[in-house]
């Protein structure tokens, strides 16, 4: 028998959807268009299990880049900066649909 195991990002479905920081922010993400936590209608560089993109202008962290992985159906890890290496990891979940 063989048994394949992998690495819990290919075991999740998407990225895409509502996704919510224990400090009250809030963003979307469907495909490469996203609503960041600042409000910000945009898009980005979407990968099934990840997305990237800068923080834009009026926003705080204006002009930084932030980078989203994917870790199980309900978790994303979301890291700010040039180097993701030595940036604050910020733990994501995902929510409900925003309210209108």
């Amino acid at each position: 028998m063989l048994v394949l195991l992998l690495p819990a990002t290919a075991l999740a479905d998407a990225i895409d959807g509502h996704w919510c920081h224990e400090d009250g922010r809030r963003m979307t993400i469907d495909g490469p268009a996203i609503v960041t936590p600042g409000g910000t209608a945009m898009t980005g560089d979407y990968d099934r299990h990840g997305f990237v993109y800068v923080i834009p202008p009026g926003e705080p962290g204006a002009g930084k880049r932030v980078t989203m992985q994917l870790i199980d159906e309900y978790t994303v890890i979301l890291r700010t900066g040039p180097d993701s290496a030595k940036s604050v990891e910020q733990v994501w979940k995902r929510c409900a649909k925003p309210m209108a």
